[in-house]
């Protein structure tokens, strides 16, 4: 078989693969939104904020923040909606109580949301975010949200 013909098979199974995903996330976020309120949203904070770790926390604000803006369209409120309703739904993938390890589906869900909508987190967005960090945790280690700030960066 031809380069070429390897080249398109792998690329229409690539596709195809795409849609599947964009599908089954479509379908995701659907089912979370409806838990989405700020209510719900900084209930959970409160309650798991040290136990989530200030990754978690920094990821959540940054896309509660993006979502304030104007003129954010309705395709990037709905996947920031419906991934911080998967952060305040009780039952996760990994239950939240597991040390450590139990806010790990949470991260992943956040950070695959702020790489979506990355072009909406601006410096006034982390500005937001670290501020209310800061009003929350006190001082803190700035380092420690830089793996986030460089996955935002790379899609922007």
């Amino acid at each position: 078989m031809t380069r070429t013909k390897v080249g398109n098979r792998n690329l229409k199974y690539l596709i195809e693969g795409l849609v599947l995903f964009m599908d089954n996330f479509k379908k995701f976020l659907s089912k979370y939104s409806e838990r989405y309120s700020d209510k719900n949203l900084f209930d959970k904070i409160k309650k798991f904020a040290q136990q989530a770790g200030i990754n978690v926390i920094y990821a959540v604000l940054l896309l509660y923040y993006a979502l304030q803006k104007t003129g954010i369209p309705a395709w990037a409120k709905a996947t920031i909606i419906g991934s911080l309703g998967y952060f305040i739904v009780p039952v996760d993938i990994i239950p939240d109580p597991t040390p450590i390890v139990g806010h790990a589906d949470d991260l992943g869900v956040l950070v695959s949301a702020l790489v979506v909508v990355a072009m909406f987190i601006d410096n006034e967005v982390k500005s937001k975010a670290r501020n209310k960090l800061k009003s929350w945790f006190g001082d803190y280690d700035k380092s420690s949200l830089e793996e986030i700030d460089n996955k935002i960066n790379r899609k922007k």
